[in-house]
């Protein structure tokens, strides 16, 4: 279901692709995860480089007091969290919505009764 569909997506763009095994072939899907396989890996690839570039252009501003110090514990501990929210914030809302349609689906069907 809405899950496997999911999970198939998010395994081609970042991983192998190995889920697109359990979805049935058809030309939908091979078109729609070919070309999130692209997105996912080569214009990721192409802003990263462009980000990198655009650092290695910036000029060197000295430290000071309002110098935001990197090599602080506080600094390490805001970076994790501000990762892990994003993380949570992205996949979260999306893998839970999984089982609820699909129950949603089967009390439709009438394989279920509420």
């Amino acid at each position: 279901g809405f899950s496997e569909i999911l999970y198939a997506f998010s395994s081609v763009s970042q991983n192998n692709g190995s889920a697109f095994a359990g979805l049935s072939s058809n030309l939908f899907y091979n078109l729609a995860t070919t070309v999130c396989m692209f997105v996912g890996r080569y214009a990721i690839a192409i802003i990263t480089l462009a980000l990198a570039g655009a650092f290695v252009t910036k000029k060197i501003v000295p430290a000071s007091e309002g110098t935001l110090q990197d090599h602080r514990p506080l600094f390490i501990i805001w970076v994790v969290f501000t990762i892990l929210i994003i993380g949570a914030l992205s996949f979260l809302p999306a893998l839970s919505l999984g089982p609820v349609v699909e129950f949603l689906i089967q009390v439709g069907r009438g394989v279920i009764h509420v």
